[in-house]
């Protein structure tokens, strides 16, 4: 990928982020792409740009329900330093938020830690949940699940009660609020396109004061999808996402640590097909239209 010429403020597993003056940030999604919390050494084509037009079809759908940080994804938009073609259709020109220190979780079926949780407990974030629930099964109704956001390690589950002593119960209850009717209507709109949104995680902050969604929103990467089709409760479903990759490492000897193994040219393949699957599902819309697709 191409040298930003702009100051870089981080960078994350998957995102790279530059002061891109004027109170605003360039959020640029590589191809990076982890599991077991360790970047493999392969990139995934497409996957930043998958990531990038899913978010950008979210912020719009979903714009009635909250504002968001977006300002544009035109390499056009983009300060001098940020227009390489190698960054079309990977970047988001942002306006700063001021974010949230905790991880906006909404569940609406059970599964993951969550579901390892109500196995030993019956409970979920410490609150009780029906008996016989199964590993996958629906839950009455979506529940927001706060975490914390963890600087090294795993984040932390808590409480709304704890959630509201970090920022606040005006926050918190906003938070909750936006991040539920989020999910709610994200969720409907897969569930139209054969695709359950089993959990999610949003990125919440404050621009002005007003609360907007931020970083990425419903993606494959941020949420559980899985084909309907293929939902049984009891079991795990597929997923549209890193999968592969997992499910081939699962096979292997590697004891989860750095350095990684090295993914087959097929794992690569087959992972990116699943992302743009995800994407041209939920859209509508065909993947080979967004800016930089297969370059």
């Amino acid at each position: 990928m191409s040298t930003v010429d702009l100051p870089h403020l981080y960078s994350g597993k998957v995102r790279d982020i530059y002061d891109a003056g004027d109170d605003r940030l360039l959020l640029v999604t590589s191809d990076r792409i982890s599991a077991f919390d360790v970047v493999m050494a392969e990139p995934i084509p497409d996957k930043g740009r998958v990531l990038t037009a899913m978010s950008a079809f979210w912020f719009e759908h979903l714009a009635d329900v909250v504002g968001s940080h977006l300002l544009s994804t035109s390499l056009d938009d983009l300060p001098e330093g940020a227009r390489s073609p190698d960054l079309a259709g990977r970047s988001m020109l942002c306006r700063r938020a001021e974010m949230l220190p905790i991880e906006c979780i909404v569940r609406g079926y059970i599964t993951g830690s969550a579901w390892k949780e109500y196995r030993t407990a019956g409970t979920m974030h410490g609150a009780v949940l029906p008996e016989g629930l199964l590993e996958s099964s629906q839950l009455p109704e979506p529940v927001f699940t706060p975490s914390t956001k963890a600087a090294e390690g795993h984040d932390v589950n808590i409480s709304f009660a704890q959630a509201a002593d970090l920022i606040g119960e005006d926050h918190a209850e906003r938070a909750r609020d936006v991040s539920l009717e989020l999910y709610r209507r994200g969720a409907a709109w897969a569930a139209e396109r054969g695709i359950i949104i089993a959990d999610t995680k949003f990125e919440l902050g404050l621009v002005d004061g007003e609360l907007v969604v931020a970083d990425e929103v419903l993606t494959p990467d941020s949420s559980r999808f899985w084909p309907a089709d293929a939902w049984t409760p009891g079991s795990t479903p597929p997923s549209f996402d890193k999968q592969p990759v997992r499910d081939y490492l699962d096979g292997l000897d590697w004891d989860k640590q750095p350095p990684p193994p090295p993914l087959p040219a097929e794992v690569v393949t087959t992972t990116s097909a699943r992302y743009v699957e995800a994407y041209e599902r939920i859209t509508g819309r065909a993947f080979a239209e967004w800016p930089g697709a297969g370059t």
